[in-house]
């Protein structure tokens, strides 16, 4: 289809560039020419005008200049002047001296610059003042200087009508002469072409070429006719040679039990799966599978029940693979390989392994027995254990090897780096446990005072999600946050951190401490189609204004479906809660963006701040997000502020607001409540 599209633009705006372009030229030099003698015309007649003029006064003017009466000669001037066009009017005696004159200066006309060149700025004109009974006898002169501007105004409009239509009639003619060419030629030949991209090259004579209507007897009629014959004549010979290839193709390059790839094959497509990934710059996983004690079941069952098991599970593993991206092959035996594409991390791999060995442990029915089998899966990544195909399958089915030699039960998996097998497994222990602390209580929230450093004033608290668990002790959020994102669970826990932080902020402001509260919102909870609801409904819950809620989200959060985030937000702040975008500078900070997002707040990464004063360009980078914190109205906040030098400078510099532990570490409700106490008594004893 798009070699289509690529003949149409082509063929047709090519014709459509000549047709015009030759219309335009043509329209151009007529209408030029037409301009130019219409200029000849207009020159000729203010000559002819001129001394139309200077043969009526004649007579007049001679009258005065023999009778020197000087105020007959100006009568005959100013009635000269009656006329706009002239500028300049003397009757003089035979030796120069004026007798009477007039002048005006020229009209100073935008479109002189244009007009002057061809009708000059001014015209002279003369003649000799004689009688008629004395025609040799020269008694004085009159001259008269005419104004062009007016006859060459004029003209310019006549000249920009007649190019202004002669360009419209080319480009009429030359559209109404494309369109007949489009409607006999044009039109026909994409009309074939359209046809001729719906052709399967595999079976073309499945679908034919149309003939256009209206030339089923000339040119095109004949063309498209020998094109079908054509075709019918290569599909047939397509199909004698296909059903040969695929024979031979079957037997050498598929196992005949399960129509699967075999050993050799597989190699080659595993290779392409490499230089794929390899490009893309991502992971790709090769899982290889043995099924546990499958000589025991071929001794219990049967060796057809043993075929008839192997079938199933290859049908299982290359029909029903979910979302996974998977390449299935079998190595003999007992034994099946798959590929799986872009991977983000190892992580991934594991889970995919999972799903596999629960897909082959369902029972298969065999006669009248439901069996169940189990297997043993070893990975290998690329390009991490290897860059090869062939090393890559080898280690892959090494690491099975061992893992079947470990004495495990079955229906497990293992890498063939020890290290990220463990890492692996221990990743999944904390998922499994993850997937239980909220269940079991194991979350509470600490809040960190924000601070007004205009003020002294403990304006709000951030509240900050903790996890102690039974075993590892307090676990960072770095490590449980990202996990809770990946697995979904992070949109349960991020409406129980609502809800807490919402239930303290009304027992705070029944006891007279009416604070904001800020809770973060991660990318998948902004995702959620319910997500403004339910924000919306904790607050009803807790009777708190919307106007002491504000939701944080980073800048990354919301920018892989940028329409649907700005919606959500917008329709949360129209409701009056606060918008902070948290760790700025970090992620895109892209004016684009933060120009429509709905927010109030931009809060600079600690990252930034730790290091002001000593770092030129982390000062370089805060100074300017304050900057234009205040070039967009908005509230600059400043996490992680440590000493007071960091605070005097940024107070100093105009940022409004700052949180850290130069102030307090995030604190339990209990301590939170003592800490502001204390804070603005000890402000209360500066003042006094």
């Amino acid at each position: 289809m798009k070699t289509f599209f690529e003949l149409e633009h082509r063929l047709g705006y090519r014709i459509l560039r000549w047709v015009l372009s030759v219309a335009l030229v043509s329209g151009i030099v007529l209408s030029t020419t037409q301009i130019i003698l219409d200029a000849r015309r207009v020159s000729h007649d203010l000559d002819q005008q001129a001394a139309q003029t200077l043969a009526l006064v004649r007579d007049a003017a001679t009258q005065a200049v023999f009778s020197i009466d000087s105020e007959l000669a100006q009568q005959v001037v100013d009635g000269l002047f009656q006329q706009k066009a002239i500028r300049y009017a003397r009757i003089a005696h035979p030796d120069g001296e004026p007798l009477a004159e007039s002048v005006r200066p020229l009209q100073s006309e935008s479109f002189r610059p244009m007009t002057d060149p061809i009708f000059r700025p001014e015209r002279i004109y003369s003649i000799d003042l004689t009688r008629r009974s004395a025609p040799d006898t020269r008694y004085g002169i009159l001259q008269v200087h005419y104004d062009t501007a007016h006859t060459a105004y004029t003209w310019l409009e006549r000249a920009t009508l007649t190019f202004t239509s002669g360009i419209a009639r080319a480009v009429i003619l030359g559209l109404v002469l494309y369109f007949v060419y489009h409607m006999l030629l044009t039109r026909p030949l994409l009309r074939i072409i359209s046809s001729l991209t719906r052709v399967n090259p595999d079976r073309p004579d499945d679908r034919l070429l149309e003939v256009p209507s209206g030339h089923d007897r000339d040119e095109l009629g004949l063309w498209v006719n020998a094109t079908n014959n054509l075709l019918v004549a290569i599909s047939e010979n397509q199909k004698k040679h296909l059903e040969a290839e695929d024979r031979v193709s079957r037997l050498s390059r598929y196992d005949h039990l399960t129509g699967l790839p075999i050993r050799e094959t597989f190699l080659g497509m595993l290779g392409g799966a490499i230089e794929d990934n390899r490009r893309s710059k991502q992971i790709l996983a090769v899982y290889c599978c043995g099924i546990d004690d499958f000589k025991g079941i071929n001794e219990q069952f049967g060796y057809q029940a043993g075929d008839q098991i192997l079938q199933e599970i290859a049908q299982r593993l290359s029909s029903d693979t979910g979302e996974s991206q998977l390449m299935v092959g079998r190595l003999g035996s007992d034994q099946f390989v798959l590929v799986e594409h872009h991977l983000k991390d190892s992580y991934q791999a594991a889970a995919t392994a999972e799903w596999l060995l629960g897909k082959i442990g369902e029972s298969i029915p065999v006669g009248s027995h439901a069996v169940r089998v189990s297997a043993t899966m070893g990975i290998a990544l690329f390009p991490a254990d290897s860059s090869h195909a062939d090393q890559l399958l080898q280690r892959a089915e090494q690491t099975m090897t061992l893992a079947k030699g470990t004495g495990k039960s079955g229906d497990h998996f293992q890498y063939y780096v020890a290290r990220v097998d463990q890492e692996i497994r221990e990743r999944k222990k904390l998922e499994k446990d993850l997937s239980m602390a909220l269940a079991q209580q194991q979350f509470h929230l600490v809040y960190q005072p924000q601070i007004n450093l205009e003020s002294q004033r403990v304006i709000g608290a951030e509240a900050l999600l903790r996890w102690t668990h039974p075993d590892r002790g307090l676990i960072p959020p770095d490590e449980f946050i990202p996990l809770a994102e990946l697995n979904g669970t992070i949109v349960e826990i991020g409406e129980w951190v609502l809800d807490e932080a919402c239930r303290q902020a009304a027992l705070w402001a029944r006891e007279g401490t009416p604070i904001r509260i800020a809770v973060n919102l991660s990318a998948v909870q902004l995702k959620q189609a319910n997500i403004v609801e339910s924000v919306l409904t904790t607050l009803r819950r807790h009777a708190i204004p919307p106007g002491r809620l504000e939701l944080e989200v980073t800048e990354t959060s919301f920018m892989e479906n940028l329409e649907d985030a700005v919606d959500k937000l917008k329709e949360l702040r129209s409701k009056g809660i606060s918008i902070a975008v948290d760790d700025f500078g970090t992620g895109y900070s892209s004016l684009t963006y933060l120009k429509r997002m709905p927010v109030q707040h931009l809060k600079i990464d600690k990252q930034f701040v730790q290091d002001l004063l000593i770092n030129d360009e982390d000062t370089r980078i805060a100074n300017t997000i304050i900057d234009l914190g205040k070039s967009l109205n908005l509230t600059v906040i400043a996490e992680g502020v440590e000493t007071e030098e960091q605070e005097y400078y940024l107070r100093q510099r105009g940022c409004q607001l700052a949180q850290g532990y130069y102030f307090s570490r995030p604190l339990l409700p209990a301590d939170f409540e003592i800490f502001v106490a204390g804070f603005h008594g000890r402000l209360a004893e500066h003042v006094t």
